[in-house]
């Protein structure tokens, strides 16, 4: 069982970046894996707020892999560099969009996944998770949290002469040990003040384990937040 805290479809996660799309559970498909990113805590931290060393809240760096327990894959996503072609991985998030505080993340499908369905036995095709790897200071201090939200390759990827090999997308698949000794925890999430009503959300194949913060009933702008979930938090 992986937790979340949704709020008017926003993903927040532990730490400060709140996810757009895709949504928890989703079958995707297409050219493309898109994610879409808020780097600003919907307008509380203001941007660009990296380029201020002396700032008690900015952002280090973002990246992102697509993993899977149960296929055994890691793929890279972004990493923090610039890829060498435009076909590889997606160059470092927070300098997507440079006047924007909405980061797409826009990467092409590798070759293993391209297809129809789960596929075969064999197929890498199936449940996997998008993991976000966060460092960022927050309040003074600095801290580094995975997060991990399940999505399926499932829909119809079409073949494409462009798609890369996946083994030169492939890391080493981490155990829920390994990702857990590595993050940190937040005493709470940043941008959820007062918090949401709890509801969980069935993982695919979750690669972390956490600490989970239940959080109480809010209102935004007078409305009701109706649909929310656990914070996951990775120890």
């Amino acid at each position: 069982m992986t937790n979340f805290t949704i709020v008017n479809g926003q993903l927040y996660t532990p730490g400060l970046a709140i996810v757009d799309a895709p949504q928890p559970n989703t079958p995707l498909g297409g050219d493309n894996l898109q994610v879409a990113i808020d780097v600003s805590g919907n307008g509380q931290l203001p941007w660009p707020a990296i380029t201020d060393t002396r700032s008690p809240t900015r952002f280090h760096n973002i990246t992102l892999f697509l993993t899977s327990d149960a296929l055994s894959h890691n793929f890279t996503i972004s990493n923090g560099t610039k890829p060498a072609s435009n076909t590889s991985y997606v160059g470092p998030v927070l300098d997507l969009e440079p006047s924007s505080t909405v980061k797409h993340v826009n990467w092409l499908w590798p070759d293993c996944l391209a297809g129809d369905g789960s596929g075969s036995k064999d197929s890498a095709r199936g449940a996997y998770n998008i993991s976000m790897h966060q460092s960022f200071r927050w309040n003074g201090s600095d801290y580094y949290t995975v997060f991990d939200w399940p999505i399926s390759a499932t829909n119809s990827i079409p073949e494409r002469e462009d798609r890369i090999d996946c083994a030169l997308l492939e890391n080493k698949v981490l155990s829920a040990a390994e990702i857990g000794e590595s993050s940190d925890s937040l005493p709470r999430q940043p941008w959820v003040d007062g918090g949401s009503t709890t509801v969980s959300s069935p993982s695919a194949s979750q690669t972390g384990l956490g600490t989970r913060i239940h959080l109480g009933n809010r209102r935004v702008a007078g409305i009701a937040i109706a649909v929310t979930a656990i914070l996951h938090l990775l120890d």
